[in-house]
């Protein structure tokens, strides 16, 4: 089984127009992405990876575990 690894925030960005977010603005090195039935925005900073508690912050907002964002990875 796979393990949380950081990623390129343009990986990151492809996984969530795949699960269907669209990007909404961007305020400095910080990207916003909504769809609808979120509580609140995921943000992505634009690093060059992005590290994995905030794909773990990220994944609780979205409602996804681990495992299936490591599965939509492997399509991607």
């Amino acid at each position: 089984m796979a393990k949380l690894a950081p990623v390129h925030w343009k990986t990151f960005e492809k996984f969530l127009f795949y699960v269907g977010c669209e990007f909404k603005r961007q305020k400095g090195d910080h990207r916003i992405y909504w769809s609808p039935g979120l509580k609140r925005p995921v943000v992505v900073p634009t690093d060059t990876q992005v590290p994995i508690f905030v794909i773990r912050s990220n994944l609780r907002t979205l409602g996804m575990s681990p495992q299936q964002y490591l599965e939509i990875l492997e399509r991607l």
